[in-house]
């Protein structure tokens, strides 16, 4: 029996990864945490890298997940040989996973192209994790990749990626968005803010000035604060309460039910917006409008089967 060795992360990631394994039940899968060979590696060991995948606290989470689902594990993914390797990033890929056949799935949206995105991009000594997910798919080793939307394959053909390569799939958690207006949410016809991680990664944002202007957006509606699970918790809780006492705050829960029950959402770049754009909903990010409905996922709740179809001429070509 072939086997396939799928490489988690994130929440997101992992269980995009265990979606896409559940059509491929007539090969040998292992699943693994994400992980670094080199000095990135040397660094997660140290703890150094909290605020990334290598993290502890996020390989931890995955971990628990996979456990939680007796999935088979290979952590480090060096146990066996695979036959191929799917993974949501080549921002960071292992010297042994390069020798293997990749399938690469976008796992949502990408960050800005800023000056390190361009350093990345045309001088091969920058590492191309350094400009996070706006360098996803530069790195030419996988055989597919597997991206969300029409509006995605032309953005990252734009960048330099093969369009050979490229395979308009949608991606897992995001390819049937209808599914969370079914709820049990309490809250209803309010603003919704989604936070984001950008102080944990080293990224300035002015917290009191962007929770002056929810509150303007907002408009006397109730306004909902949904914060990044990566964010420091205490922290931000305590800016909201004094900023914006009226303010709900919310920790746990489905972020993307609370997006279906709110009349508007606001946000980064975050992958959430696609659930916005997806249900209709007024979204205020980044992006303009047109470009975020561009770059909305496919609607065809089939991404996992189609992504595993992709794996399976892969595999198996």
């Amino acid at each position: 029996m072939k086997k396939i060795l799928f490489i988690c992360g994130s929440m997101n990631q992992t269980t995009q990864m265990h979606q896409i394994s559940e059509w491929l039940g007539d090969y040998d899968r292992y699943f693994s945490p994400f992980f670094s060979d080199g000095l990135l590696g040397v660094a997660s060991g140290m703890g150094l890298l909290e605020f990334t995948i290598l993290g502890k606290k996020r390989s931890g989470r995955a971990l628990q997940y996979l456990l939680d689902h007796e999935l088979q594990l290979d952590t480090g993914g060096m146990s066996r040989d695979y036959d191929l390797v799917v993974t949501c990033t080549d921002l960071i890929v292992p010297k042994e996973i390069k020798r293997k056949k990749i399938v690469l799935v976008q796992e949502g949206m990408t960050e800005p192209e800023t000056v390190l995105y361009h350093l990345a991009r045309n001088f091969r000594w920058v590492p191309r994790w350094v400009a996070g997910t706006a360098t996803t798919g530069l790195s030419d080793l996988y055989e597919k990749f597997c991206v969300a939307s029409e509006g995605y394959r032309d953005l990252f053909i734009r960048k330099g990626v093969n369009p050979e390569k490229i395979v308009v799939t949608s991606i897992p958690n995001f390819d049937n968005c209808e599914q969370y207006l079914h709820n049990d949410f309490e809250h209803r016809d309010f603003v919704l803010v989604c936070t984001s991680d950008n102080r944990e990664t080293f990224i300035y944002e002015n917290r009191k000035k962007n929770i002056e202007k929810y509150l303007g957006l907002a408009g006397g509606r109730q306004l909902i604060f949904k914060l990044h699970p990566n964010e420091n918790t205490g922290r931000a809780v305590r800016e909201i309460n004094t900023w914006a006492p009226e303010s709900l705050v919310f920790t746990e829960g489905k972020t993307e039910e609370m997006i279906a029950n709110s009349r508007m959402l606001i946000a980064q770049f975050s992958s959430t917006i696609f659930v916005g754009s997806a249900l209709n909903k007024t979204v205020l990010c980044g992006l303009h409008p047109d470009e975020l409905r561009a770059l909305t996922p496919l609607q065809n709740k089939s991404a996992a089967r189609r992504i595993a179809e992709v794996c399976r001429l892969v595999i198996d070509g």
